[in-house]
């Protein structure tokens, strides 16, 4: 009783509303950070979708093993004193990611970093869930639980759209002012241009460093041409931008094999990849009419007033900014520029669609913002925020008189019975096929929609800037998904889970139809592709809610259902671990389009392993 007494007064001498709130908004801002904005980070530094997809799902294996380590988290010191410690660790390391982007290395430092935050987070995760139990009485944690649900998904709102249009305003409001392209289109116009890099050497005195483009306005003739005199242009265009530099040079680490091919990359991973993109790569050669004729192409030539800083590079998007779709940005969307080739021109082309047979019109516009510094200004904005979360909930925290390390002399006895005790219950297997299947193709496709809209509309993309991105995905997309998760919490109540199971695991998989479209069509409308995604992340939450719940159905046979319960969350990650994990090389091999088709029939699996799973029938229905 008097133990009792203690717990319940250090309990209530903080009120729940002065922690609650801001421990699992801290607690979801960083997962968020690790899991989108990085992807949307690399996109933005240039790494290749194969690099993103491989290097970030690695990230999710902190909380894959989660539920090795949750026993030290129990044992060691309490669960506060783990809470602000994680939370001074990833403030510090959210800084040192802002010191580390703009250097050389960048990548290399900030995955070290980032794999500290993971695990930094996930034993947060342990800890914070922890003392949600211990600081609360039982009636407290069912009145909160929605607290910290919503506080939570506020985090999502701030990493995925907050954070990301920060760091998209930067980006655009910093940097070299950017420059318009009219483009016209017609049979007036010559039937071909010539192309002549050297035409912009000679160096343009004063006025500051500053991007030039040539010509001014760009008309191009809608006669057709001989295609094989449109694709020497190409293979032309293609080498002297890689020749001069402003192509970085491939990063994929993948590619990367001193001594010759590996016995799996000769004997597999390349016949693979040679099979696949024979079969189902897109075709990115010019578009030809017939055998023998293509539509027309214009260059635009760029360089910079004088060089940029020792060791800084000027990053140039190129894309399309309105007008016909018939005019298209073939070559030239991403453009370096360094000290050593800042005064050779680099080389854009526009295509005209070979069926266009009228006069169109467009404008294309190249934007050279700091996009290094618009990520070192966010993630020191993220840094400031988790100190602040640091010393605030060093004095809000409660002190429950439960909160101490638990002694446990057969503690490697019981922590190895949890483990075989969960893996020895009955249909293990179908258990197993579902937790890791449910949702094998929205990982794969989660980790592509950022690179996906951010890519440019010659390489399948949308071609949206950062801070599109974070009001579509990041803003409207959060707030149907939480909409699509609060519907499912209140419906599966009514009939029970096992009613609800199969309608929820088609509203989770048939919005994925939407990217079908979105990359068929590859609209220009924002509002558009907002309502696609909003379908998508309502559907995401809505069916979810199944999956939620069959894990705690899951954890609630055996005897440790609080460590079972983590298991379950294991597999949930390693289910997302590994189908992203090669999602972006089978993107980068079959392309945009059909990689979104890919995703779809990959949820076939889903509805097979869910057949055979053991559900009770009234399971989750309100008693």
């Amino acid at each position: 009783m008097k133990e009792k007494s203690k717990k319940e007064g250090g309990a209530a001498s903080r009120s729940p509303w002065f922690w609650i709130p801001s421990l699992y908004f801290a607690e979801g801002i960083p997962y968020v950070v690790i899991m989108t904005v990085s992807v949307i980070m690399f996109k933005r530094l240039g790494l290749s979708n194969t690099d993103i997809a491989l290097y970030t799902s690695w990230l999710y294996l902190p909380w894959v093993i989660k539920p090795l380590w949750s026993p030290v988290v129990d044992i060691l010191k309490t669960k506060r004193f783990w809470i602000i410690a994680m939370q001074l660790l990833i403030g510090i390391g959210f800084l040192a990611i802002a010191m580390a982007i703009p250097l050389p290395n960048y990548l290399f430092y900030t995955l070290a970093v980032l794999w500290v935050l993971a695990f930094a987070s996930a034993t947060h995760d342990i800890a914070a869930d922890g003392f949600y139990m211990l600081g609360l009485s039982d009636d407290q944690q069912a009145w909160f639980v929605g607290i910290r649900s919503t506080f939570y998904r506020f985090a999502m709102i701030t990493g995925q759209g907050l954070l990301i249009i920060l760091a998209g305003y930067i980006e655009g409001h910093s940097g070299l002012s950017p420059v318009t392209l009219p483009v016209q289109a017609g049979p007036q116009a010559a039937a071909v241009q010539m192309l002549h890099p050297d035409s912009l050497a000679a160096a343009t005195p004063g006025g500051g460093l500053r991007m030039i483009c040539a010509p001014e306005r760009l008309i191009i003739s809608s006669e057709l041409q001989p295609k094989a005199r449109i694709d020497s242009l190409f293979r032309f265009t293609h080498a002297w931008n890689l020749e001069h530099g402003f192509y970085p040079a491939e990063s994929t680490a993948l590619k990367k094999e001193e001594g010759g091919p590996s016995w799996w990359s000769r004997s597999v991973a390349r016949p693979l990849e040679d099979c696949l993109r024979r079969h189902f790569g897109e075709e990115r050669e010019l578009a030809a009419l017939g055998e023998a004729r293509a539509g027309n192409v214009g260059a635009v030539y760029f360089r910079l007033s004088q060089p940029p800083e020792p060791g800084k590079e000027v990053v140039v998007n190129f894309s399309r900014d309105a007008g016909d779709k018939s005019i298209n940005l073939v070559e030239g969307s991403r453009l370096v520029f360094t000290e050593s080739n800042w005064n050779k021109p680099a080389i854009a082309l526009i295509q005209l669609d070979p069926k266009l047979q009228s006069e169109a019109t467009g404008s294309y516009v190249a934007r050279a913002g700091n996009i290094p510094l618009s990520w070192s200004v966010t993630f020191i904005v993220l840094g400031i925020l988790f100190l602040i979360f640091f010393f605030y909930h060093g004095f809000a925290l409660p002190r429950p008189a439960s909160d101490v390390g638990v002694q446990s002399r057969n503690f490697l006895r019981e922590f190895f019975n949890t483990f075989v005790s969960f893996f020895r219950r009955k249909h293990i297997g179908a258990i197993l096929a579902f937790l890791l299947l449910y949702r094998f193709g929205e990982a794969q496709l989660v980790k592509l929609i950022h690179p996906f809209m951010l890519d440019s509309r010659e390489l399948g993309g949308l071609g949206m800037t950062t801070g599109e991105v974070g009001l579509v995905y990041g803003t409207i997309g959060i707030i149907a998904l939480t909409i699509g998760g609060l519907l499912g919490g209140f419906v599966v109540p009514r009939r029970g889970l096992k009613f609800w199971l199969f309608p929820m695991l088609f509203i989770i998989h048939l919005p994925d139809l939407a990217f079908i479209y979105l990359s068929q069509a590859q609209p220009d409308n924002l509002w558009v592709v907002s309502l696609f995604v909003a379908l998508e992340q309502f559907g995401y939450g809505f069916g979810f809610t199944a999956y939620m719940l069959y894990m705690i159905y899951v954890a609630g046979e055996g005897e440790h259902k609080t460590a079972h319960y983590a298991i379950c969350t294991g597999l949930m990650a390693l289910g997302m671990m590994v189908p992203g994990m090669f999602s972006g090389w089978l993107q980068e091999i079959i392309g945009y389009r059909h990689f979104f088709i890919w995703v779809v029939l990959a949820t076939i699996p889903s509805f097979i392993a869910a057949y055979f799973i053991p559900l009770e029938q009234g399971f989750g229905k309100k008693k």
